[in-house]
C-alpha cells in the first residue's frame, strides 16, 4: 500500500491518508479483505503520530470502507453491489472532489481536462 503525507500540503495529515486509503479501496488497488498496516506501523513509515493514522482509519470505519477486529486487525471491508442510480451518484462525487482537489493545487479547466484525457487514456 503506497501512502505518503506531504507535509507542504494544507490538508490535514489524517484526511491525505483517508484519502489515499479511501482512492486505493475505490479503484479496486486494495480488495476486499485485504489487511491494511497496523496504526503504530503506517505511523513509523510516514513519520507521523499513531493518532493521525487512527483517526483516519476510524473515518475510513465509519464511512464503511474498512473494518477493524480485534486480532484480526484492519481490513478493506466487503462492498455491496450498487444500483446503477447508487453508481452513477458515487462517480459525480469521485469526479467533483478530483476537480476540487486539482482546484486546490491552482490548476484550471483546461490543465484539469488534459490531466483527465491523459488518465483516461491509461485506463
Amino acid at each position: 500500500m503506497r501512502v505518503s503525507v506531504d507535509a507542504d500540503d494544507p490538508t490535514p495529515p489524517y484526511e491525505q491518508i483517508r484519502g489515499q486509503v479511501a482512492g486505493l479501496i475505490e479503484t479496486g488497488r486494495l480488495a476486499a479483505g485485504e489487511r491494511l498496516p497496523t496504526v503504530r506501523q503506517l505511523a513509523g513509515d510516514l513519520r507521523v503520530a499513531p493518532g493521525t493514522v487512527a483517526r483516519a482509519y476510524k473515518e475510513l470505519e465509519t464511512a464503511g470502507l474498512v473494518e477493524t477486529r480485534r486480532a484480526a486487525g484492519t481490513r478493506v471491508a466487503q462492498r455491496p453491489v450498487l444500483t446503477s442510480h447508487q453508481r452513477e451518484r458515487r462517480l459525480a462525487e469521485v469526479m467533483a472532489d478530483a476537480v476540487d482537489r486539482a482546484r486546490s493545487l491552482g490548476c484550471g479547466e483546461e490543465e484539469i481536462a488534459r490531466a483527465w484525457e491523459a488518465a483516461f487514456g491509461r485506463a
